[in-house]
């Protein structure tokens, strides 16, 4: 690298803070500028940066904590809920990608050695480009994000069986001598001790997610030093990447496992805030570091060809991806933007080269190559995800999906959000004393379904305020948020409580969790969805076991109260775990002074040992 280390710090900083908002305000997106300004400061524009690979390297880092992150918010019972998706789209993706890439080298004179290699190698897509345009479109939650994590979660876990295969590969294509070639990476042991130390890393990393590493945080918690859990979060990924390292497997795979490991502890939220600056900052660098990498000279020299194979290449994948999401039945603006997201190479495919070069599967003049059509085809993607937003989306957008007329003011005192399971009991109640409602669903099948019932429903999105102002929210006097995006719901609390003050705002949570967020939007009411269905069924458990129908639902009632004061107190209290801990073992036994507080008054007794009423009317 050029120069100091603070004059290279200064350059990539420089060049993202003038491109990358010029770039996002033009609507060209965030990625776009990270790699203009990379080509600009790169060795074939202005030449401010030299040394492109160092720094591709040290910012491959920032995928590292992506994945991460993606690990933290997936719970391991909702991975095993995504096997499906895992094997069926990712398998198959990558299977006839790389059937096919690799069938067009051998008829091109490739060895089968090293077709297999390119095959491999172009069959992945990038995780860091795709996951961050998903993340920027707010799209992680729906049919078309989750596909498409399914797919990139499954290349990341199977290039760890393309790196182990490169040997075997390099012996089918008889080897390459490379000049100054770099030695593989891999330190670790070897044949049948190197499988048991795999398994014995990932059986190690689980139990000290649950054994060791939750005593410590608590610890970190009680000692109040917050730069000390942010310095604990990196350690743990640093950690993590450098086992799987040492073992010659991905390291943004321990990345991921040790994410999912935690990611049932009561601290992922502050490890979620600690560590995202961090993976912010280094994904920009590892953009950057690509648009550096474009080698302008090789374009130069060949551009038919290298051109010819980006095109050839993104073309093959986005027919295999349309294809994969016909067979899933995604819809037809579901399945363009869902290939139009993944027709790239990706990053681990610089990674798979560098070791094929190592292991001697692949020519110098062919990884070179390759190369350039990784970062050009990665390069190109934001563009056709703006193309597809221009020209595909406006065409097929609405092809098979069903939506319903703007809203329009009518003036009415509620406004109901969301017209599911909550949102339908809730208007009818309104609706039996004579309360006008406006209702807004962003479901066209649903709107369509509630208008044979008689229910004049609005298509529109919970978060567009000025579409909620189109609806009349200015004039609601109460607003319910009956979606069940959680994330959307959180989302609609704060916009509509910032920008309509005046009305009272009612909102469904899902779990206790969502109600904490919504609580910390200071919104005038949340209920989650199941608490009183579930009292319902207990308070008729108690009346087959002989309480009397009056006791039953004073005992539900006053179930119902105290739980909801117990939130709120754990709410206040959220920041502090050991108050949430001790709170949490009182909470029990202050239920059951409350609820039997007017025992006496009944004329009955509790038996703790077998419950029911004792000497009771």
């Amino acid at each position: 690298m050029d120069g100091s280390l603070l004059h290279s710090v200064f350059v990539f900083l420089a060049a993202a803070c003038i491109l990358v908002p010029i770039s996002k305000l033009s609507g060209l997106g965030s990625v776009i500028g990270y790699l203009i300004a990379g080509v600009i400061i790169g060795p074939f524009a202005l030449g401010l940066i030299s040394e492109p690979e160092t720094i591709l390297h040290f910012s491959e880092f920032g995928v590292v904590m992506m994945l991460f992150l993606i690990g933290l918010e997936l719970q391991p019972a909702h991975l095993w809920e995504m096997r499906g998706k895992l094997l069926g789209l990712g398998g198959l993706q990558v299977s006839l990608t790389t059937f096919a890439v690799t069938s067009a080298a051998l008829l091109l004179g490739r060895p089968m050695g090293e077709a297999i290699v390119i095959g491999m190698a172009l069959s992945l897509s990038s995780t860091a480009i795709a996951l961050q345009i998903m993340q920027d479109r707010k799209i992680m939650s729906t049919g078309t994000g989750r596909s498409g994590f399914s797919v990139l979660l499954f290349q990341d876990v199977i290039v760890i069986a393309m790196i182990a295969a490169l040997p075997f590969l390099a012996a089918m294509g008889g080897g390459h001598a490379v000049p100054g070639g770099h030695e593989s990476t891999t330190h670790g042991p070897e044949g049948l001790w190197r499988a048991l130390s795999i398994f014995a890393v990932f059986a190690g990393m689980i139990l000290a997610g649950r054994f060791i590493l939750r005593p410590v945080f608590r610890l970190i918690a009680k000692s109040q030093v917050r730069e000390t859990f942010t310095a604990i979060a990196l350690l743990l990924v640093t950690g993590a990447a450098l086992l799987m390292e040492w073992l010659g497997l991905s390291a943004a795979l321990g990345a991921f496992i040790a994410g999912v490991v935690l990611a049932e502890s009561q601290y992922r939220h502050q490890l979620e805030r600690d560590i995202e600056p961090f993976k912010a900052l280094l994904l920009g660098l590892f953009f950057i570091s690509v648009g550096m990498s474009l080698d302008f000279g090789a374009l130069a020299k060949n551009p038919g060809a290298i051109l010819g194979l980006v095109a050839g290449l993104m073309a093959l994948k986005f027919t295999i991806l349309f294809i994969i999401g016909t067979l899933f039945r995604q819809e037809l603006s579901s399945r363009l933007l869902f290939s139009t997201l993944l027709c790239q190479a990706g990053e681990f495919g610089f990674v798979l080269l560098s070791f094929a070069l190592s292991e001697g599967a692949l020519q110098p003049e062919l990884a070179t190559l390759l190369n350039a059509v990784i970062a050009i085809s990665m390069a190109l993607t934001p563009i056709f995800v703006l193309a597809y937003d221009k020209f595909l989306l406006p065409r097929f957008g609405g092809a098979n999906k069903k939506t319903g007329q703007a809203p329009e003011n009518n003036h009415h005192k509620v406004l109901i959000l969301g017209f599911g399971r909550v949102g339908q009991v809730a208007t009818r109640l309104l609706h039996t004393q004579n309360i006008e409602t406006t209702i807004i669903d962003l479901d066209g099948e649903q709107i369509e379904l509630a208008s044979q019932f008689g229910y004049r429903v609005f298509y529109g999105d919970a978060v567009d305020i000025d579409l909620l102002r189109l609806a009349g929210a200015q004039d609601a006097r109460v607003i319910i948020i009956a979606i069940d995006d959680t994330e959307k719901a959180t989302e609609a609390a704060h916009e509509i409580m910032l920008h309509f003050p005046e009305a009272k705002v009612i909102a469904r949570a899902r779990n206790r969790g969502h109600l904490y967020d919504l609580l910390a939007e200071q919104v005038d009411f949340a209920e989650r969805e199941t608490v009183r269905g579930a009292l319902a069924m207990g308070q008729k458990a108690l009346e087959f076991l002989d309480y009397t129908p009056l006791r039953a639902k004073r005992l539900a009632d006053d179930f119902l109260a105290f739980d909801f004061k117990m939130a709120q107190e754990a709410f206040e209290m959220r920041g502090d775990m050991n108050a949430l801990a001790a709170h949490a073992q009182t909470a029990k036994e202050r239920l059951m002074e409350t609820l039997n507080a007017d025992a006496e008054e009944y004329g009955i007794s509790v038996d703790p040992e077998d419950g029911g009423e004792k000497d009771g009317q």
